[in-house]
């Protein structure tokens, strides 16, 4: 957002530097990210001065020159001056460029003027026609001016050049009320007040708005109060539609604006001024001499100021007339309705339309409007008539006219100021260093809070309606802290801090432990926006369009959902980093997933894995392999086995469609970790052509068999024997079936159980395979004797070929 400095004094009276004024902006949350110079005329003509011409001769050697002699008015003797223009002659009052000044060219191109001879005689200055100056296009001869200016006098006074600093303010969302220069001149006074200078703030007059006559009347209705709170609108008749006189051009030109007409200009000129949008119609195109308000079928066609043809929504809030659409409210206006050179008598509206529904509709046809910018996030409704009024005194100052009507102003339902009681201990509490009750009272004076009661705990406040986002205790505990200001809080030597026993805290100790497990084995945590397309559900049967959590109010159409699963957002991330050349990754977030379910809305934590490419980076020492199942297994088994939980699961039967193959692992029969490998049709929509390997926990199901107890015991006496088996089996065997059916056998001296060789080919018969499988046995109070370990070997074996027809190779 820019503001112009010349216009901000217009409201309040400073004669501070602009450096001081942004460092006060910048202290009071309105961040200035630079300062502008702003010139009517470009170069400003410095070191253009007026010249009184003493003498004027023929150039010796040159017939179309002449010398001349200058008094510029500095107290020195006048200057030598070669001129080539036709018309230079003693006693004129001329324009003088003088030694060192820089003249622009109509491409903005700089031409110093130097001391220098011409034809043999030195010359020092010229004396400059209409277009060398960038005054005109003239080029016949020289600027001959009034006779009664005197010498020395700048060119730049004399042409009225404007020159303005203009800061640009990096505004945030919330502060709607300082989208103008009355509300930038509001904070800047609340702060000049907290530094001790009282200012007074100076608003535009409107006493002189008066009805001449009632000759043009334009009927109003508004058919939906909710989405039209209020709505003004008066006629100006006899205007004379021009270009704006360079006053206003200035302002508008110092902020970035275009000047188009006088009448568009001022209402350009006061919505930059006071925050309030406003409209101008033509009256002649308004039929039936009605305005109505409303909403229009869906599918009806409206062509908009830049000549496109735009279908609208029927929730889209239209300015109509008797024949149809002639305005999108609060948004853009429409072709054939807006002021032209033609137009002779106005309709000017100042309404207070509904944020959400103006956000709305501008979202929906992807436009930003100045007018749409301030609708969206709320302006305020008091000053509606007031913006009125001044619109229309400068319209008649700037293109003449007539009021020909009352003011249509339909207010059904006033919006009335918000009321706030905030406690002095709590205001403390929150900045952090007690402020004195006479301090927050003049801070919130000058911020046109009122105090409407004074207890011992506090104060009751009113609100005004212009401050959209100060509602809540906390948020005038904000407004006070910011004029009071951050930098003056001093910083203790001593921070104190406490840490609450709660399961939240417990939880959190958890989700760390895990988080820096992940990250001494190579994973990188992702943090994914939980706002989503909603199209992502169409990729999965699991996922329920239903189900889907949408805003009321999306930023856009790839933001209007809440996620149903954490995948989605994570194979973002993966095809991100693989369009960047970073293509072996592993991740890990910590999110949630959210649900609309019949009986109300489920919110479920997560935390998932992401792994794709090599295992390691590329050396020497070690040969490239993919990550693959197995090894992702590990890292899986590795989180369990870090919760207590690895010796507690089982496998169920796995039914997720985003998983090509994969396994669930569940306690009892609830699963917590759903993982395997995602299905290439869901990779292909990504644009992801290598394997990705993913695993979803479900955090708030683990928290529940998590324990936080530590069971230690003593280093064995005794030493652990191995024994092995090569059981050749039927392919379908899995070896979870092998550890269950030997953990069953012997409960008590086996502690593992492991597969370090799987083998299928040659020499074997058909349909079968190779397990060779390990037994640790140790008896923590003796030493195994070979007749026990022959014992529990016979035992394992028979079971094997009994349960599953196992045998040895």
């Amino acid at each position: 957002m820019r503001i112009s400095y010349n216009w901000l004094k217009q409201f309040i009276k400073t004669d501070l530097k602009t450096e001081e004024i942004a460092d006060i902006l910048t202290d009071l949350g309105l961040e200035v990210e630079g300062v502008d110079t702003y010139e009517s005329l470009k170069g400003g003509l410095h070191g253009v001065v007026i010249g009184h011409v003493l003498t004027c001769e023929k150039h010796p050697d040159a017939d179309k020159l002449k010398i001349t002699t200058v008094d510029l008015g500095d107290g020195n003797a006048p200057v030598q001056i070669v001129c080539g223009a036709p018309n230079v002659a003693v006693g004129q009052k001329v324009p003088v460029a003088t030694i060192g000044t820089k003249l622009f060219d109509k491409d903005g191109n700089a031409f110093e003027i130097k001391k220098g001879k011409i034809r043999g005689q030195e010359s020092h200055g010229m004396i400059c026609a209409e277009d060398e100056l960038g005054l005109g296009d003239n080029h016949d001869g020289i600027m001959i001016l009034n006779e009664d200016l005197k010498p020395g006098t700048p060119a730049s006074k004399v042409f009225e050049i404007e020159t303005d600093k203009v800061f640009e303010i990096g505004l945030t969302p919330n502060r709607a009320d300082a989208m103008s220069h009355m509300g930038v001149a509001r904070d800047l006074r609340a702060g000049l007040s907290q530094k001790g200078t009282t200012s007074e703030l100076i608003t535009p007059s409107v006493s002189k708005f008066k009805v001449e006559k009632r000759t043009l009347k334009i009927d109003v209705k508004v058919e939906n109060e909710k989405l039209v709170p209020r709505y003004c609108g008066v006629t100006i008749s006899g205007v004379t539609v021009k270009s704006s006189p360079n006053w206003l051009q200035n302002r508008l030109k110092a902020i970035g604006l275009t000047p188009k007409n006088n009448i568009v200009d001022v209402t350009n000129y006061v919505l930059h001024e006071l925050g309030q949008p406003l409209h101008a119609f033509d009256a002649a195109q308004i039929k039936g001499n009605k305005v109505i308000v409303k909403t229009v079928p869906a599918g009806t066609k409206f062509v908009t100021l830049d000549d496109i043809e735009r279908t609208l929504h029927e929730e889209d809030l239209m300015i109509c007339d008797e024949s149809g659409p002639m305005c999108i409210a609060g948004v853009f206006g429409g072709k054939t309705s807006g002021v032209s050179e033609k137009t002779q008598a106005i309709f000017l509206e100042s309404a207070y339309f509904n944020p959400v529904s103006v956000r709305k509709t501008a979202k929906r046809h992807t436009l930003s409007t100045d007018a749409s910018f301030r609708f969206e996030r709320g302006i305020d409704p008091s000053i509606t008539e007031y913006a009125l009024k001044r619109a229309a005194l400068l319209i008649q100052e700037v293109a003449g006219g007539e009021i020909t009507s009352d003011i249509v102003d339909i207010y059904p339902k006033k919006i009335e100021d918000f009321s706030v009681f905030i406690h002095f201990n709590k205001v403390n509490k929150i900045i952090g260093e007690e402020i004195k009750p006479e301090t927050i009272k003049k801070i919130l004076a000058s911020l046109d809070i009122k105090v409407n009661s004074i207890t011992e705990a506090g104060l009751g406040l009113t609100i005004p309606s212009y401050r959209v986002d100060v509602t809540r205790e906390i948020d005038v505990i904000e407004e006070i802290l910011r004029v009071y200001g951050y930098n003056n809080i001093k910083i203790p030597s001593k921070v104190n801090a406490t840490t609450a026993n709660s399961s939240r805290t417990e939880e959190y100790k958890v989700q760390n432990i895990i988080a820096n497990q992940l990250c001494s084995l190579g994973f990188n945590e992702m943090m994914a926006n939980s706002l989503t397309t909603p199209d992502y559900v169409k990729l999965s049967e699991n996922l329920k369009e239903e189900f889907n959590v949408m805003m009321l109010n999306p930023l856009s159409s790839d933001l209007s959902s809440m996620r149903q699963s954490l995948l989605f957002s994570g194979l973002e991330a993966v095809s991100f980093n693989i369009n960047r050349k970073r293509s072996d990754l592993k991740f890990f977030e910590f999110g949630k997933s959210y649900h609309k379910m019949p009986g109300g809305y489920d919110e479920n934590k997560h935390l998932t894995l992401l792994v794709t490419g090599n295992r390691q980076n590329e050396s020497w020492t070690n040969a490239q392999s993919k990550s693959d199942f197995f090894l992702f297994k590990g890292y899986v088994n590795t989180i369990l086995s870090r919760l207590g939980l690895d010796k507690k699961v089982i496998s169920l039967p796995f039914e997720n469609d985003v998983f090509a193959e994969g396994l669930a692992l569940a306690v009892g029969k609830e699963v917590i970790v759903e993982f395997g490998t995602v299905k290439k049709s869901i990779l292909k929509y990504f644009d992801i052509k290598q394997e990705v390997l993913y695993a979803d926990f479900a955090w708030d199901k683990i928290q529940k068999y998590v324990s936080n107890k530590i069971k230690f015991t003593d280093i064995p006496k005794y030493p652990e024997v191995r024994r092995d088996l090569a059981l050749l089996l039927d392919e379908n065997v899995k070896f979870e079936q092998i550890y269950t059916i030997a953990k069953q056998t012997e409960k008590g001296l086996l502690k593992d159980v492991n597969l370090f060789d799987v083998y299928q080919g040659n020499n074997l018969p058909e349909g079968k395979k190779s397990y060779a499988v390990s037994f640790i046995l140790q008896d923590d109070s003796k030493t195994l004797t070979d007749t026990q370990i022959d014992k529990i070997m016979s035992k394992l074996q028979g079971n094997f070929e009994t349960q599953l027809g196992a045998s040895l190779r």
